[in-house]
């Protein structure tokens, strides 16, 4: 039996926005980062990352601001960070049909879409991409997206957790259950579309929802897309357990990585599933230099081209503090907050000989996760990533196409000569390329849905 280990899985981390991760970079002349709103910047990417045998591009969204940056939201608008934001959903279809392998992950939030609607959209897009939709499944943390759909304030954490898991399973009920195979019959000669003993409403009652169904889409390739999720809080890392085949993750480095992994994974029997029904996908970008020293020249650049305010919003957003209300210097020490405090932990920890400052906040945030060498000294360093429990890697980019291009082009050679990137796909659907197999495995909680709302005798 081999040992060798199985080839990394890798995933473009993009956004249908100017500016996403890394603030201001936009304004480089190599960015192409400006042009989201046309189709063929899109369907350009995805072909780049068809070349490099990428296994998904991944669309990040919200539907709303970030909290306020110095009293207010003016400079997210500025900065372009993350607004203007289009839907990913709505141009998923266009990627599909110029690409055939490549699948295609959509960040949706339960707060954005009734699920008997979400549900239909995904399995419609399925049919339209042979089998190609995942869906990265998220709360939503930004109180200016609650008061977008009409809630008074952001619902509380875990309970954010809740509200996702019976949203996951209307929508499961609705993909696995409510037809069976065989259902669609589209017999010309006797006249039966479909067999309405095999086609099931699922009467679905619970707390916040209430779903008569049918499903008005027949099973499509893979009947549930491949499932995302991108939260490791303590409610999180239990909803990945119980829900997700992938996990997206922003480990600072490779034994931080590996704690959370071997967390996650243990959750895992208590929903009925074996630990290794769950992949990671580590987060990173990528300076990439024909020599170390050009790799730190580039990254040089790239500082110098960060919108440090920016990042510092966007960070404000996260962690539920208006930093635009303090001066650079100040200490981290000296801020009191109930958002994400591991952030700021990390980053004193990170600051030797002195307290560390909100403009370390800023700058260290922009370095996290980042891979700076030549292609050789990127595969080393994605071996590590490997070793410590990581199935893939999400790439984030500076710029568009361009940090996909110099990663396909210079890196994904090497990585393939190692055995750390596939150097083919494999047929059928995303699901079957990545997992083994077009449907989820008998011990995911969708399954039991399966043959649930038959009649019984029939």
């Amino acid at each position: 039996m081999s040992t060798t280990p199985p080839p990394l899985r890798f995933s473009a981390f993009v956004m249908n926005t100017s500016s996403h991760i890394l603030q201001g970079v936009w304004r480089t002349d190599e960015a192409d980062n400006i042009n989201f709103n046309s189709l063929e910047h899109w369907v350009n990417l995805a072909k780049v990352l068809e070349r490099g045998k990428f296994d998904f591009i991944f669309f990040a969204d919200v539907v709303g601001l970030y909290g306020d940056y110095d009293g207010g939201y003016e400079k997210y608008v500025q900065a372009g960070l993350q607004i203007p934001s289009n839907d990913p959903s709505v141009i998923a279809s266009a990627i599909a049909y110029n690409t055939t392998d490549l699948g295609i992950a959509i960040t949706s939030s339960v707060l954005q879409e009734h699920p008997f609607n979400f549900a239909r959209r995904i399995s419609t897009l399925d049919h339209a991409s042979n089998g190609r939709i995942a869906w990265n499944i998220v709360t939503n943390g930004l109180s200016n997206a609650s008061r977008n759909f009409g809630f008074d304030q952001l619902e509380e954490h875990d309970e954010r957790y809740v509200w996702a898991n019976e949203y996951a399973d209307v929508v499961y009920k609705l993909w696995e259950g409510s037809w069976d195979d065989g259902a669609l019959l589209q017999d010309k000669e006797r006249g039966i579309h479909a067999d309405p003993a095999k086609v099931h409403k699922i009467f679905h009652e619970g707390k916040r929802y209430r779903v008569e169904g049918p499903h008005l889409v027949a099973p499509s390739p893979q009947r549930t897309p491949v499932l995302f999720q991108a939260g490791s809080s303590p409610a999180g890392r239990e909803f990945a357990a119980r829900n997700a085949e992938a996990q997206f993750i922003i480990a600072p480095g490779p034994e931080q990585a590996r704690a959370l992994v071997d967390d996650t994974r243990a959750r895992l029997p208590q929903h009925g599933r074996d630990p290794h029904d769950l992949r990671f996908f580590q987060g990173l970008n990528f300076v990439i230099g024909s020599t170390e020293e050009e790799a730190r020249r580039k990254e040089h650049e790239l500082e110098e081209n960060i919108d440090l305010d920016a990042m510092i919003a966007h960070l404000s957003g996260a962690i539920g503090i208006d930093f635009g209300s303090h001066p650079l210097d100040t200490p981290l020490g000296a801020i009191e907050t109930e958002g994400i405090r591991s952030v700021i932990d990390w980053v004193r920890e990170s600051v030797d000989g002195r307290e560390a400052t909100i403009e370390d906040l800023g700058r260290l945030q922009g370095r996290n996760s980042r891979v700076v060498g030549t292609p050789e000294q990127i595969a080393d360093q994605l071996e590590l990533w490997r070793d410590a429990g990581v199935d893939g890697i999400n790439v984030v980019n500076a710029s568009i196409p361009g940090s996909y291009v110099e990663f396909v082009d210079h890196v994904i050679p090497v990585l393939q000569q190692r055995g750390l990137a596939q150097t083919e796909y494999a047929p059928g659907t995303v699901r079957r390329k990545v997992f083994g197999d077009d449907h989820l495995d008998e011990r995911h909680p969708a399954a039991r849905y399966r043959g649930a709302f038959t009649p019984v005798g029939v």
